[in-house]
Protein backbone atom coordinates (compact mmCIF):
# COMPACT_ATOMS: atom_id res chain seq x y z
CA UNK A 1 0.00 0.00 0.00
CA UNK A 2 2.82 2.36 0.92
CA UNK A 3 4.40 1.58 -2.43
CA UNK A 4 1.20 2.50 -4.25
CA UNK A 5 0.96 5.76 -2.32
CA UNK A 6 4.58 6.57 -3.14
CA UNK A 7 3.97 5.72 -6.79
CA UNK A 8 0.84 7.88 -6.86
CA UNK A 9 2.65 10.76 -5.20
CA UNK A 10 5.50 10.49 -7.70
CA UNK A 11 3.04 10.47 -10.60
CA UNK A 12 1.30 13.54 -9.21
CA UNK A 13 4.57 15.43 -8.85
CA UNK A 14 5.55 14.43 -12.38
CA UNK A 15 2.22 15.68 -13.75
CA UNK A 16 2.63 18.95 -11.88
CA UNK A 17 6.14 19.46 -13.20
CA UNK A 18 4.95 18.67 -16.72
CA UNK A 19 2.11 21.20 -16.41
CA UNK A 20 4.55 23.85 -15.18
CA UNK A 21 6.98 23.07 -17.98
CA UNK A 22 4.44 23.25 -20.83
CA UNK A 23 4.02 27.06 -20.80
CA UNK A 24 7.80 27.48 -20.60
CA UNK A 25 8.20 25.08 -23.54
CA UNK A 26 5.57 26.99 -25.51
CA UNK A 27 7.47 30.21 -24.87
CA UNK A 28 10.84 28.74 -25.86
CA UNK A 29 9.74 27.99 -29.43
CA UNK A 30 7.60 31.13 -29.78
CA UNK A 31 6.41 31.97 -32.36
CA UNK A 32 5.46 28.73 -34.04
CA UNK A 33 2.17 29.70 -35.72
CA UNK A 34 0.61 32.84 -37.28
CA UNK A 35 0.35 36.08 -35.30
CA UNK A 36 -2.95 37.94 -35.45
CA UNK A 37 -2.70 41.74 -35.46
CA UNK A 38 -5.85 43.75 -34.76
CA UNK A 39 -6.18 47.28 -36.15
CA UNK A 40 -9.34 48.84 -34.67
CA UNK A 41 -9.70 51.27 -37.60
CA UNK A 42 -10.62 51.06 -41.29
CA UNK A 43 -8.04 49.86 -43.79
CA UNK A 44 -5.78 52.45 -45.41
CA UNK A 45 -5.42 54.81 -42.43
CA UNK A 46 -2.21 55.66 -40.56
CA UNK A 47 -2.67 52.89 -38.00
CA UNK A 48 -3.18 50.34 -40.77
CA UNK A 49 -0.03 51.62 -42.52
CA UNK A 50 1.92 51.21 -39.28
CA UNK A 51 0.69 47.65 -38.80
CA UNK A 52 1.45 46.53 -42.32
CA UNK A 53 4.82 48.31 -42.48
CA UNK A 54 6.30 47.45 -39.10
CA UNK A 55 4.67 44.18 -38.07
CA UNK A 56 4.87 42.51 -41.46
CA UNK A 57 8.64 43.10 -41.23
CA UNK A 58 8.59 41.35 -37.84
CA UNK A 59 6.89 38.42 -39.55
CA UNK A 60 9.55 38.32 -42.26
CA UNK A 61 12.33 38.43 -39.66
CA UNK A 62 10.72 35.65 -37.61
CA UNK A 63 9.60 33.68 -40.69
CA UNK A 64 6.01 33.37 -39.44
CA UNK A 65 2.80 34.58 -41.11
CA UNK A 66 1.26 37.79 -39.79
CA UNK A 67 -2.47 38.27 -40.34
CA UNK A 68 -3.62 41.89 -40.06
CA UNK A 69 -7.31 42.20 -39.21
CA UNK A 70 -9.04 45.58 -39.54
CA UNK A 71 -11.84 45.68 -36.93
CA UNK A 72 -13.26 49.23 -36.92
CA UNK A 73 -16.31 50.30 -34.98
CA UNK A 74 -17.42 52.28 -31.91
CA UNK A 75 -14.46 54.67 -32.15
CA UNK A 76 -12.01 51.71 -32.06
CA UNK A 77 -13.65 50.12 -29.00
CA UNK A 78 -14.73 46.89 -30.72
CA UNK A 79 -11.30 45.83 -31.95
CA UNK A 80 -9.48 47.05 -28.84
CA UNK A 81 -11.81 45.22 -26.43
CA UNK A 82 -11.40 42.00 -28.43
CA UNK A 83 -7.64 42.05 -27.81
CA UNK A 84 -8.13 42.82 -24.11
CA UNK A 85 -10.19 39.60 -23.89
CA UNK A 86 -7.80 37.47 -25.97
CA UNK A 87 -5.46 34.79 -24.63
CA UNK A 88 -2.20 36.24 -23.25
CA UNK A 89 -0.09 33.89 -25.35
CA UNK A 90 1.73 36.41 -27.56
CA UNK A 91 -0.27 35.59 -30.68
CA UNK A 92 -2.75 38.49 -30.62
CA UNK A 93 -1.42 42.07 -30.90
CA UNK A 94 -3.15 45.44 -31.01
CA UNK A 95 -1.88 48.41 -33.03
CA UNK A 96 -3.55 51.66 -32.06
CA UNK A 97 -3.14 55.29 -31.05
CA UNK A 98 -4.21 57.33 -28.01
CA UNK A 99 -7.74 55.87 -28.07
CA UNK A 100 -6.54 52.90 -26.01
CA UNK A 101 -5.55 55.40 -23.31
CA UNK A 102 -8.53 57.77 -23.37
CA UNK A 103 -11.60 55.82 -24.46
CA UNK A 104 -12.29 54.43 -20.96
CA UNK A 105 -12.69 58.09 -19.91
CA UNK A 106 -14.93 58.85 -22.89
CA UNK A 107 -17.27 55.88 -22.61
CA UNK A 108 -19.07 54.40 -19.61
CA UNK A 109 -17.88 50.96 -20.68
CA UNK A 110 -15.27 50.98 -23.41
CA UNK A 111 -14.60 47.31 -22.75
CA UNK A 112 -11.21 47.52 -21.04
CA UNK A 113 -9.21 49.15 -18.27
CA UNK A 114 -6.13 50.68 -19.89
CA UNK A 115 -3.48 50.13 -17.25
CA UNK A 116 -4.85 46.78 -16.03
CA UNK A 117 -5.62 45.11 -19.36
CA UNK A 118 -2.77 46.14 -21.67
CA UNK A 119 0.98 46.16 -21.84
CA UNK A 120 2.80 48.23 -24.49
CA UNK A 121 5.42 46.08 -26.19
CA UNK A 122 6.63 48.45 -28.89
CA UNK A 123 6.50 52.03 -30.04
CA UNK A 124 5.70 52.17 -33.71
CA UNK A 125 5.56 55.80 -34.84
CA UNK A 126 4.97 59.40 -33.87
CA UNK A 127 2.11 61.12 -35.75
CA UNK A 128 3.45 64.53 -36.73
CA UNK A 129 0.82 67.13 -37.59
CA UNK A 130 0.37 70.77 -38.52
CA UNK A 131 -2.07 73.53 -37.54
CA UNK A 132 -3.81 74.95 -40.62
CA UNK A 133 -6.16 77.75 -41.62
CA UNK A 134 -7.61 78.78 -44.97
CA UNK A 135 -5.40 81.31 -46.82
CA UNK A 136 -8.16 83.93 -46.51
CA UNK A 137 -7.78 83.94 -42.72
CA UNK A 138 -6.26 87.31 -41.70
CA UNK A 139 -4.06 85.68 -39.04
CA UNK A 140 -0.52 85.07 -40.27
CA UNK A 141 0.70 83.32 -37.12
CA UNK A 142 -0.75 81.02 -34.50
CA UNK A 143 -0.57 83.82 -31.93
CA UNK A 144 -2.64 86.07 -34.21
CA UNK A 145 -5.23 83.33 -34.71
CA UNK A 146 -5.45 82.83 -30.95
CA UNK A 147 -6.09 86.55 -30.47
CA UNK A 148 -8.85 86.44 -33.09
CA UNK A 149 -10.42 83.39 -31.45
CA UNK A 150 -10.28 85.01 -28.01
CA UNK A 151 -11.94 88.15 -29.30
CA UNK A 152 -14.78 86.13 -30.87
CA UNK A 153 -15.45 83.07 -28.65
CA UNK A 154 -17.20 80.28 -30.53
CA UNK A 155 -17.27 82.21 -33.83
CA UNK A 156 -14.52 80.12 -35.44
CA UNK A 157 -15.00 76.42 -36.10
CA UNK A 158 -12.70 73.43 -35.83
CA UNK A 159 -12.94 70.44 -38.17
CA UNK A 160 -12.67 67.48 -35.80
CA UNK A 161 -11.88 64.13 -37.50
CA UNK A 162 -13.12 62.12 -34.51
CA UNK A 163 -13.79 62.67 -30.83
CA UNK A 164 -10.88 61.29 -28.82
CA UNK A 165 -8.72 60.79 -31.92
CA UNK A 166 -5.05 61.77 -31.83
CA UNK A 167 -5.84 64.93 -33.81
CA UNK A 168 -8.70 65.86 -31.48
CA UNK A 169 -6.51 65.38 -28.40
CA UNK A 170 -3.74 67.47 -29.97
CA UNK A 171 -6.24 70.24 -30.69
CA UNK A 172 -7.84 70.13 -27.25
CA UNK A 173 -4.44 70.50 -25.56
CA UNK A 174 -3.82 73.59 -27.70
CA UNK A 175 -7.25 75.07 -26.99
CA UNK A 176 -6.74 74.58 -23.26
CA UNK A 177 -3.21 76.02 -23.33
CA UNK A 178 -4.31 79.03 -25.42
CA UNK A 179 -7.58 79.48 -23.50
CA UNK A 180 -9.74 79.64 -26.63
CA UNK A 181 -13.10 78.15 -27.57
CA UNK A 182 -13.87 76.99 -31.10
CA UNK A 183 -17.09 75.44 -32.36
CA UNK A 184 -16.50 71.73 -32.87
CA UNK A 185 -17.68 70.26 -36.19
CA UNK A 186 -17.42 66.47 -36.31
CA UNK A 187 -16.15 64.48 -39.31
CA UNK A 188 -15.45 60.82 -39.98
CA UNK A 189 -11.76 61.19 -40.64
CA UNK A 190 -9.34 63.88 -41.75
CA UNK A 191 -9.77 63.92 -45.57
CA UNK A 192 -13.30 65.40 -45.70
CA UNK A 193 -12.49 67.89 -42.97
CA UNK A 194 -9.47 69.03 -44.97
CA UNK A 195 -11.60 69.44 -48.11
CA UNK A 196 -13.91 71.75 -46.18
CA UNK A 197 -10.95 73.78 -44.91
CA UNK A 198 -9.70 74.19 -48.47
CA UNK A 199 -13.14 75.41 -49.56
CA UNK A 200 -13.28 77.77 -46.53
CA UNK A 201 -16.15 75.99 -44.78
CA UNK A 202 -13.84 75.36 -41.80
CA UNK A 203 -11.66 77.94 -40.06
CA UNK A 204 -9.06 75.85 -38.25
CA UNK A 205 -7.76 72.29 -38.35
CA UNK A 206 -4.87 70.14 -37.22
CA UNK A 207 -3.92 67.64 -39.91
CA UNK A 208 -1.35 64.86 -40.25
CA UNK A 209 1.70 66.14 -42.13
CA UNK A 210 1.58 63.55 -44.90
CA UNK A 211 -2.00 64.54 -45.72
CA UNK A 212 -1.48 68.30 -45.38
CA UNK A 213 1.79 68.82 -47.28
CA UNK A 214 0.42 68.60 -50.86
CA UNK A 215 -2.27 71.19 -50.03
CA UNK A 216 0.27 73.45 -48.32
CA UNK A 217 2.58 73.30 -51.35
CA UNK A 218 -0.38 74.13 -53.61
CA UNK A 219 -1.22 77.18 -51.48
CA UNK A 220 -4.68 75.85 -50.64
CA UNK A 221 -4.12 76.01 -46.87
CA UNK A 222 -1.86 78.10 -44.63
CA UNK A 223 0.34 76.42 -41.98
CA UNK A 224 0.69 78.16 -38.60
CA UNK A 225 2.75 75.65 -36.58
CA UNK A 226 3.97 72.07 -36.70
CA UNK A 227 3.51 69.61 -33.85
CA UNK A 228 7.06 68.27 -34.00
CA UNK A 229 10.11 68.49 -31.75
CA UNK A 230 12.11 70.44 -34.37
CA UNK A 231 11.25 72.23 -37.60
CA UNK A 232 10.82 69.96 -40.59
CA UNK A 233 12.72 70.19 -43.87
CA UNK A 234 9.53 70.43 -45.95
CA UNK A 235 8.34 73.51 -44.02
CA UNK A 236 11.50 75.27 -42.82
CA UNK A 237 9.74 78.60 -42.21
CA UNK A 238 6.93 77.14 -40.10
CA UNK A 239 7.65 77.21 -36.33
CA UNK A 240 7.16 74.28 -34.02
CA UNK A 241 4.25 74.56 -31.59
CA UNK A 242 6.78 75.40 -28.84
CA UNK A 243 8.41 78.12 -30.96
CA UNK A 244 4.95 79.51 -31.68
CA UNK A 245 4.56 80.15 -27.95
CA UNK A 246 2.58 77.10 -26.78
CA UNK A 247 5.14 74.64 -25.48
CA UNK A 248 2.59 73.21 -23.03
CA UNK A 249 0.52 72.12 -26.04
CA UNK A 250 3.44 70.30 -27.69
CA UNK A 251 1.77 66.90 -27.70
CA UNK A 252 2.86 64.52 -30.46
CA UNK A 253 0.56 61.45 -30.59
CA UNK A 254 2.12 58.04 -30.91
CA UNK A 255 0.92 54.69 -32.18
CA UNK A 256 1.92 51.71 -30.09
CA UNK A 257 1.74 47.94 -30.20
CA UNK A 258 0.01 46.25 -27.27
CA UNK A 259 -0.66 42.77 -25.91
CA UNK A 260 -2.89 41.60 -23.04
CA UNK A 261 -1.31 42.55 -19.70
CA UNK A 262 -1.07 38.93 -18.52
CA UNK A 263 1.31 38.01 -21.36
CA UNK A 264 4.45 36.44 -19.80
CA UNK A 265 7.50 38.70 -19.50
CA UNK A 266 9.64 36.39 -21.63
CA UNK A 267 7.21 36.75 -24.55
CA UNK A 268 6.89 40.49 -24.02
CA UNK A 269 10.65 40.89 -24.25
CA UNK A 270 10.87 38.77 -27.40
CA UNK A 271 8.04 40.71 -29.07
CA UNK A 272 9.61 44.01 -28.06
CA UNK A 273 12.99 42.99 -29.49
CA UNK A 274 11.34 41.89 -32.74
CA UNK A 275 9.52 45.23 -33.12
CA UNK A 276 12.66 47.25 -32.38
CA UNK A 277 14.62 45.27 -34.97
CA UNK A 278 11.89 45.85 -37.55
CA UNK A 279 11.82 49.59 -36.81
CA UNK A 280 15.53 49.80 -37.61
CA UNK A 281 15.12 48.07 -40.96
CA UNK A 282 16.09 50.58 -43.71
CA UNK A 283 13.06 49.76 -45.85
CA UNK A 284 10.69 50.23 -42.89
CA UNK A 285 12.38 53.53 -42.04
CA UNK A 286 11.98 54.68 -45.65
CA UNK A 287 8.27 53.81 -45.75
CA UNK A 288 7.58 55.56 -42.46
CA UNK A 289 9.59 58.59 -43.57
CA UNK A 290 7.53 58.90 -46.75
CA UNK A 291 4.39 58.94 -44.59
CA UNK A 292 5.94 61.54 -42.22
CA UNK A 293 5.49 59.18 -39.27
CA UNK A 294 9.01 58.49 -37.95
CA UNK A 295 9.63 55.33 -35.97
CA UNK A 296 11.52 55.34 -32.67
CA UNK A 297 12.53 52.20 -30.75
CA UNK A 298 12.28 52.54 -26.96
CA UNK A 299 13.16 50.29 -24.00
CA UNK A 300 10.25 48.50 -22.34
CA UNK A 301 10.58 50.49 -19.11
CA UNK A 302 10.43 53.76 -21.07
CA UNK A 303 7.35 52.53 -22.94
CA UNK A 304 5.66 51.73 -19.64
CA UNK A 305 6.50 55.21 -18.32
CA UNK A 306 5.25 56.87 -21.52
CA UNK A 307 2.02 54.87 -21.43
CA UNK A 308 1.38 55.79 -17.79
CA UNK A 309 2.24 59.47 -18.28
CA UNK A 310 0.08 59.88 -21.40
CA UNK A 311 -2.78 57.95 -19.81
CA UNK A 312 -2.85 60.46 -16.95
CA UNK A 313 -2.24 63.49 -19.16
CA UNK A 314 -4.80 62.64 -21.84
CA UNK A 315 -7.48 61.48 -19.43
CA UNK A 316 -7.20 64.93 -17.81
CA UNK A 317 -7.49 66.61 -21.24
CA UNK A 318 -10.68 64.63 -21.94
CA UNK A 319 -12.23 65.52 -18.60
CA UNK A 320 -11.19 69.20 -18.65
CA UNK A 321 -12.55 69.60 -22.19
CA UNK A 322 -15.82 67.81 -21.34
CA UNK A 323 -15.33 65.67 -24.44
CA UNK A 324 -18.21 63.35 -25.33
CA UNK A 325 -18.54 60.87 -28.22
CA UNK A 326 -20.63 62.16 -31.12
Amino acid sequence: MNGLKTLGLAAGIASLLLAVDLPAQAQSDYPNHPIRVVVPYPAGGIVDIVARTVIEQVGRDWKVPVVTEDRPGANSNIGTASVARSAPDGYTWLVTGPAVLVNPALYNDAGWDTMKDFKCVGLAVWNQSVALVNPTMPAKTLAEFVELARSQPGQFNFGNPGTGSSIDLTAQKLFQAANIKLTNVGYKGQPQALVDLVTNLMHFEIVSLSLALPHIRAGKVKPLAVFTETRIADLPDVPTIAEAGYAQAAYIPWYGIYVPAATPDALVEKIHDGIDKALQNPDVQRQLSVADIPGKPMPLKDLASLMQADYEKLTKVVRDAGMKPQ
